[in-house]
């Protein structure tokens, strides 16, 4: 009962932290609103059930309990995905790495969206070969394509031009993973009709090399990681690394809360 309680102060409390931060509209906010009622009311059912214990009918309190308890394992068991594909090692030397987009602010690109592209920035220094693959399309309320704002942002860090890709229709983590596949996958072919139109040399003593298989990342906050590399390998990518971005400490539990319900969401769709 007390632990119910505690819950609902603690979500309203943190529901009042994120609004101060970053805002009423912060998506997906409102569910420690109703997480904190929906506890404040159990607790006070739990309370009166204590003290007339005949006028609450037992199934109720069994339905209730079910509920909160199948809803906990769920939750817990996503929350380990998540948390291990944060944890993830980043792979070097990728072939390409998909940059997922974030929302783009009047004038200059949001928290979230700089993590990103300072670790693309980072990565790019240690593995000089890698080609970023940009993705983002632009929203209804933003002033301009994510893509073209991430292309500018790590061309002003010296990333040359040759490495950066702009993929700029999508809008959602499935649009972004499977329009970049398909760009990488235009470039691959173009790179085998370039090599086919060398001319052979004479036959001579050689050495059978096995083809090495394109190697892409996909880039993004760590609390995204998980989802984005479920949804790369729906897309036609066997093997996808993922590569994680630091995220806001005041966030980052409405984060991976939020990425939960996503995950679920993903899932139910087939989209993972």
């Amino acid at each position: 009962m007390w632990i119910a309680g505690i819950g609902a102060a603690a979500c309203l409390v943190y529901y009042g932290v994120i609004v101060c931060y970053s805002g009423i509209s912060t998506s997906f906010a409102w569910f420690w609103l109703l997480a904190g009622i929906f506890l404040g009311v159990l607790f006070a059912g739990a309370f009166y059930g204590k003290h007339h214990p005949k006028k609450v009918p037992l199934w109720l309190s069994v339905s209730a309990v079910t509920f909160l308890l199948a809803s906990m394992v769920i939750f817990c068991v996503v929350e380990i995905f998540i948390f291990l594909g944060a944890a993830g090692a980043n792979t070097p030397n990728l072939d390409y790495v998909i940059v997922l987009g974030a929302k783009v602010e009047e004038g200059r690109v949001s928290n979230s969206l700089q993590m990103r592209l300072d670790r693309a920035y980072e990565y790019s220094r240690r593995n000089p070969e890698t080609v970023f693959i940009l993705s983002g399309g632009r929203g209804k309320d933003e002033p301009a394509c994510e893509a073209s704002v991430m292309y500018e942002y790590l061309r002003g860090k010296g990333v040359p031009e040759r490495l950066l890709v702009t993929e700029e229709r999508s809008e959602s983590t499935v649009e972004n993973i499977a329009y970049s596949k398909v760009l990488i996958d235009e470039m691959e072919r173009d790179k085998d009709a370039l090599m086919g139109s060398i001319p052979h040399k004479a036959p001579g003593p050689y050495m059978e090399v096995e083809d090495k298989p394109v190697q892409i990342g996909v880039l993004t906050s760590n609390f995204h990681v998980f989802r984005a590399v479920q949804i790369g390998k729906r897309c036609g990518i066997p093997e996808v690394y993922g590569i994680g971005a630091k995220s806001d400490a005041v966030l980052f539990l409405h984060l991976c809360v939020r990425e939960c319900a996503a995950v679920l969401k993903d899932k139910l769709m087939g989209n993972m």
